[in-house]
């Protein structure tokens, strides 16, 4: 039977909630979450478990995922990890995204991590925006008010009995964002008991909370011990039989979700111990959890529910837990009985889990696309199976404005329902909610304080209801897009709400020289339809000083049908020395839009599908800009997008593969390029050094972009004709002087003449990974530093050999050929000119 307009709602209201859940849409888990019967067993344990446990760091990977794993399974303490950023600031192993991309990936291999080690994720508004050297800086550039409000919001929410921070408050930390995580940590473990600290919080549904005592994990990392004997102490390592796994097995299969940081590890087994110093409260003799009452004592509730509890776990079937279930739905009434709201939610919530796991009640709604578009309908299939023929009735799927309920439910047959919801032409688009308002410098704008300290947005998603054991049940089930890859099996990915139109532009960038003279180059502008446009539609292009339409007509478009609009820029209408940004903007009368926008997909088969709308702008720099060669050959590494900068630069770019790596076939390049982290993942190049020697040699260039020295992939190849180490150190403030060692060197005078002005603009850092321990045939070009340390020499070495050169460069080209930098593609020209 279908209705329209379920029980309860009027039709306006229909549309309201219809509205708020589109609103919500995006990202959610590529695979859900299941449990064996061993798993369920684990999980009743769980609910005689009334106590939490929130750590705090600075960055994603920064977690303690052993530590974590033994406090939701040995424990069974509710766990979560506030994660300051989203790692947008560091770089990628597996491809060439940086900033708020590199954060999206980053939040989902998190959420991967909980999913294995059974913690929950959390996120403050900072944003990474790189390696710094001390708490001070990173306060200052979050907002120190703002980020602690954030600290102190997610503990009023998740009320954890013991606060745990990974780092310590100074230099011990390594970075200034993971010292300033255990500042925030300190400060936010008094704060968030204080009614005075962030008044405007309580009128958002929390209260103040008091945790029992702060704790630092201490840590012994390279060089870098801050354990000692005296300290509490507890074995992680234990061996958990229901999980089939050690919680060092579990914390490696989390700890290898981070791929875009290279952190896959081998599985630990046997004793590990872990380390803590008390911060705040009284210090744990036997238990972190020392003094907290983490029975069901701390409700006011009645013994009766734990003895329920015990004796569910103890007449649990392995084979037949769906004959837990009505068990399991008295327990459900008696604790919606107790006064404590907090538990009572999140433990009633935990047992409609464990119904839909111990019934094996299958509920899957599948839209018949991956994206819903604005103004057009979205056609879904629900379907629901009793797999376990469990005492069921009134069944029934509801998406606000279509209720339809099923007829009695036969054991292991599925019941399906198909329906079609209209998105009106005004609702909002998905997008991650951090990236709805335009950022600070180093913080996200959010304005729902409820979204504040999410992982991501809530899914689209449809209510399943049934009456289990005489008590009603609605289970809310995310809406997904479902696919069969004939490799990879069966997909499934997030649905996205979609603009009618999309609009890309490509190149990246145009560079003109000041001396080109009616140079033309063209932006090439992509529409697509993404559902079919037949109406009065009008396209111009925008820079900062004018705009123009190019044209203004009825449009007829097929969904799916591109349209290209080429856009001619003259280098003569374009002021010397000058920066500037040009925009397709997209109007129509039939949608009753002004703007569209681009959608960025990221897409990697560990991760669910990113989707993301921003306004594509092409920068357009006019610079005195001069090259000496023409042709380059560039070896990949982990990923950038420096090619595309050369070819801007005027220079033709052929990507090197490992049989292309001969003596004969390098002659023809004036310069070789490596890309950023070549020599730590192409162990090919060993066999190549010999053939790059000698093209040096005969008088090529090769320069090559920075490799890490740690152990993500460490340097096992030779890469110089003369020796030197790489380092750890790095020139982070990206307006440190520049001295000129060498001044004049060919690097800072041809074909380019360097001044200072060329290091103007720069964004996040100078250098990484500097040379040290330099042999005597390099010529240090550079040197700078950070505030209160000495001068670093290593970010430019280049040494002669034979009739070419070699240069090794830590400075951050990747970051600032993409950024626009002029003065960058100034210096870079210079590092690879063709010798004379």
């Amino acid at each position: 039977m279908t209705k329209n307009n379920a029980p309860g709602f009027s039709a306006k209201q229909m549309i309201c909630l219809l509205l708020l859940i589109f609103v919500q849409a995006t990202l959610f888990a590529q695979t859900k979450k299941t449990y064996t019967s061993s798993e369920i067993l684990q999980q009743i344990k769980k609910l005689n478990v009334l106590g939490s446990v929130l750590y705090i760091a600075a960055h994603p990977d920064d977690e303690n995922t052993r530590l974590l794993a033994y406090l939701a399974n040995e424990k069974l303490v509710r766990t979560g990890y506030l994660s300051l950023t989203r790692g947008d600031g560091g770089q990628n192993l597996i491809g060439d995204e940086q900033g708020i991309d590199l954060g999206l990936i980053r939040t989902q291999e998190l959420l991967s991590a909980r999913r294995i080690d059974g913690a929950e994720q959390f996120f403050s508004r900072a944003y990474d925006f790189g390696f710094c050297k001390t708490p001070e800086e990173a306060l200052k550039t979050w907002g120190h008010d703002k980020i602690l409000s954030d600290v102190v919001w997610v503990i009023r929410k998740f009320r954890p009995d013991v606060i745990i921070a990974r780092f310590p408050e100074d230099s011990r930390a390594g970075h200034g964002h993971h010292a300033a995580s255990g500042i925030l940590a300190r400060e936010a473990f008094d704060a968030a008991a204080d009614p005075a600290k962030f008044p405007e919080q309580l009128q958002q549904g929390v209260s103040v909370w008091q945790a029992k005592r702060m704790l630092w994990n201490t840590f012994n990392f390279g060089n870098t011990n801050t354990q000692s004997e005296d300290q509490f102490k507890l074995d992680a390592g234990t061996y958990n039989p229901l999980l089939g796994k050690s919680y060092g097995e579990l914390a490696a299969l989390g700890r290898s979700q981070h791929k875009s940081q290279g952190f896959g590890v081998p599985a630990q087994r046997g004793e590990a111990i872990e380390y803590f110093v008390t911060i705040k409260g009284d210090k744990p003799v036997n238990d972190l959890l020392d003094g907290v009452d983490i029975s069901w004592k701390r409700t006011g509730a009645a013994n009766d529910i734990q003895r329920t509890i015990d004796s569910i776990y103890r007449n649990y079937s392995a084979e037949h837990p769906e004959n837990s279930v009505a068990q399991l739905v008295r327990l459900y009434k008696k604790i919606a009985t107790i006064k404590d709201g907090f538990w009572r939610e999140q433990k009633q919530n935990d047992i409609k889990k464990l119904l839909e796991y111990c019934s094996g009640l299958f509920m899957e709604a599948m839209a018949a696309s991956e994206y819903a578009v604005e103004g057009d309908s979205l056609k879904i299939n629900t379907t629901i199976n009793n797999r376990m023929g469990i005492a069921l009735s009134n069944a029934f799927v509801n998406m606000y404005d279509i209720y339809h309920g099923f007829d009695a439910l036969k054991k292991n047959i599925n019941a399906s329902f198909g329906l079609s919801v209209y998105i009106r032409p005004d609702q909002k688009v998905s997008q991650p909610y951090w990236l709805e308002n335009k950022m600070d410098k180093g913080s996200f704008t959010i304005t729902d304080q409820q979204q504040i300290g999410k992982a991501e947005n809530d899914p689209l998603s449809i209510v399943f209801g049934a009456t289990i054991d005489g008590e009603n049940f609605k289970f809310i089930k995310p809406i997904r897009y479902k696919y069969t890859d004939p490799v990879k099996g069966e997909i499934y990915q997030p649905v996205q709400l979609i603009y009618p139109v999309n609009i890309n532009s490509a190149p990246s960038m145009l560079i003109f020289k000041n001396d080109d003279v009616n140079v033309e180059r063209n932006i090439h502008f992509t529409l697509q339809a993404n559902m079919p446009v037949n109406g009065q539609v009008q396209f111009k292009y925008n820079n900062n000083s004018k705009s123009v339409t190019v044209f203004d007509s009825v449009l007829h478009m097929k969904m799916g049908e591109r349209k290209f609009v080429d856009v001619a820029i003259n280098s003569d209408a374009i002021a010397k020395n000058s920066k500037d940004f040009y925009g397709g903007k997209l109007s129509s009368r039939i949608f009753h839009q002004d703007q569209f926008y681009s959608l960025h997909k990221i897409n990697y088969d560990h991760i669910p599908e990113i989707n993301y709308n921003y306004y594509d702008q092409v920068p357009v720099l006019k610079i005195d800009l001069k090259i000496a060669g023409s042709l380059v050959g560039y070896i990949a590494g982990a990923g950038d997008k420096v090619p595309q900068a050369l070819e801007q630069m005027g220079y033709k770019v052929v990507t090197l593969k490992p049989a292309d790596c001969t003596v004969a076939n390098l002659k023809q390049f004036d310069a070789v390029v490596t890309g950023v982290r070549a020599y730590n993942i192409n162990e090919w190049l060993s066999n190549s050094y010999d053939a790059l020697m000698q093209y040096v040699k005969d008088g090529g260039v090769l320069l090559t972009q920075y490799n890490t020295s740690n152990t993500i992939g460490p340097v096992k190849a030779k890469m110089s004709p003369y020796p030197f180490n790489i380092s750890r150190s790095r020139v982070t403030n990206e307006d440190a002087t520049v001295n000129f060692l060498l001044p004049g060197h060919p690097a800072l005078n041809y074909p380019n003449k360097i001044t200072q002005k060329d290091f103007e603009g720069w964004v996040q850092e100078r250098s990484i990974y500097n040379a040290e321990n330099i042999d005597g045939n390099f010529q240090r070009i550079l040197s700078m530093k950070d505030p209160n340390e000495n001068e670093q020499d290593g970010s430019l070495i280049i040494a002669n050999y034979g009739k070419g050169r070699f240069v090794y460069t830590g400075l951050v080209f990747f970051r600032e050929l993409p950024a626009a930098v002029p003065g960058a593609y100034r210096l870079f020209a210079n590092l690879i000119a063709a010798t004379k």
